[in-house]
Order: C-alpha cells, then structure tokens, then sequence
C-alpha cells in the first residue's frame, strides 16, 4: 500500500470516528463524513453514495440502543415504516438518476443547507421541545412531512435525523427522548434499501465506505465518553462553519467549471 493510501485510509478512519461521535451526541454525521470524502478525491456523487453506505453501521448501533424505548411505540413503527422506506427508496432512486454534473451543481446548496440546519438545531431543539404533548396534527401533513424528510434522506440526507426527529413530535409524540428512539429505528429501516440501489449502481467506492465505516463503528462505541469530555456547542459551530466554507468552495468550483 502506498503512503498516499495509507493517508487516504487513515484521514477516512479518523473522520469516520469523529462522525460516529458526533452521532451519539446527536449530531450531524455526513457532515464530517461527506468532507472527508471529498478531501480525498471521491467525485461529489460518488461521496454521496459512498457516505450513505458506510454509515449503515453507524446508523444499525444508534437502532439497537434505541430498542427498549422503541418497544412501548409499535403502533408508531409500524404506522411510519412503510412510508419512511418507500420514500427513502424514491429519493436514492432520483440520486441515482441524476446526471452526475446536475447533482455537482446542487449539493453545495445541500451542504450549505446542512450547515445552516446544524447552527439552528439548538432553536430546533427548543420548538420541538414545546412541540412535545402538543396535539397531533393531521394525518394528511404528517405524512407528507415524513414523505419530505424522507426523500431528502434518500437524496442526500444531512440533517434528515434532526427533521425527522421534529415532524415526529409534531405529530402527537409526547417524548423528545423517544422520538430520538423512533427515529433511530425508522432511518436504519429507510436507508437498507437505498444502500443496496447504491451499491448496485456501480457509484460507491468501497475501499472508501469500508475505511469511513470501520471509523463510524469506533466512534459510535467511544462517542457517550467523548461526547461527556468535548463542549457539544464548540464543536457544532466548528462543523456547521466547516460545512459552509465547504459549501462555498463547491459553488465557486461549480462556477469555475
């Protein structure tokens, strides 16, 4: 392996583990994870797809700590399940139909979009919070809120956890904690099948997923203690303005090409 691989590997693994970190205290993942991708070379839709695959792992170990909240919510799981994987499904399907030169042009608007989503979680966090117990709105705008959330997660899906997370209590869930718990399960459920429409295309670099996957894996395992040591504030801002920079280096390139 040449020291460029080993680099490659080694900036993947650690973003992986800061991802995974950044996971279990309720952040942003494909917010590091898409980057990184990016900084070694992976094309834009290529990261996409490839970012998508390799946190499955990540995304399997927040569902199986979320198992005993979820137990007391069947009814809501097995209301929301179908819609989540059928939409998830449509929205990995229109990626992969996407002309790679369309989806160059959009994802700096999603990476900025993810940005901002990320500086305005803690004011998410305080509407969804006196969202909770409030009286469910109708099924018609709950589904399509879960329909929307789901094929943007599909699509590109930074940010899809914590809108996820926001229509659940909007739609009646009295319990912040348990919403997070519903949208554990719901997301792993969503994103099986778009990983596998992935991985058939021929766009996912695997040398990369595993790398970035292995990372996510530690990092979730390690993240509760991390998290306990690092100001979760500081180091969402950090990402958030990463993210941004990030966005508006893609435009210019865009603009440059």
């Amino acid at each position: 392996m040449s020291a460029w691989n080993v680099l490659t590997v080694g900036i993947l693994v650690v973003a992986g583990v800061v991802a995974g970190v950044i996971g279990t205290a309720g952040g942003i993942t494909s917010l590091v994870a898409y980057p990184a991708l990016l900084a070694v070379g992976v094309p834009p839709l290529a990261a996409n797809v490839t970012n998508s695959v390799a946190l499955i792992g990540s995304g399997a170990s927040s569902a199986f700590r979320a198992r005993h909240e979820v137990r007391a919510e069947p009814a809501v799981l097995r209301r929301w399940m179908p819609t989540t994987v059928a939409a998830s499904l449509a929205g990995a399907v229109l990626l992969v139909v996407t002309p790679a030169h369309l989806f160059d042009r959009i994802v700096p608007f999603l990476v900025l979009a993810g940005g901002l989503l990320l500086l305005l979680q803690p004011f998410i966090d305080r509407r969804r919070a006196r969202a909770a117990g409030a009286a469910a709105g109708g099924h018609a705008a709950a589904s399509a809120g879960i329909v929307g959330v789901c094929v943007y997660n599909g699509y590109f899906g930074a940010g899809s956890g914590v809108l996820m997370i926001a229509v659940l209590l909007l739609t009646g869930e009295p319990s912040l904690h348990r919403a997070n718990a519903v949208k554990n399960v719901l997301l792993l459920a969503a994103d099986l099948l778009p990983a596998v429409v992935f991985a058939v295309s021929g766009h996912v670099v695997w040398s990369a997923a595993v790398a970035l996957g292995a990372g996510a894996v530690v990092g979730g395992l390690i993240g509760p203690t991390v998290a306990r040591r690092v100001p979760h504030g500081v180091l969402r801002v950090a990402i958030a303005c990463c993210s941004v920079a990030l966005a508006v280096y893609l435009f210019v390139t865009v603009a440059s090409s």
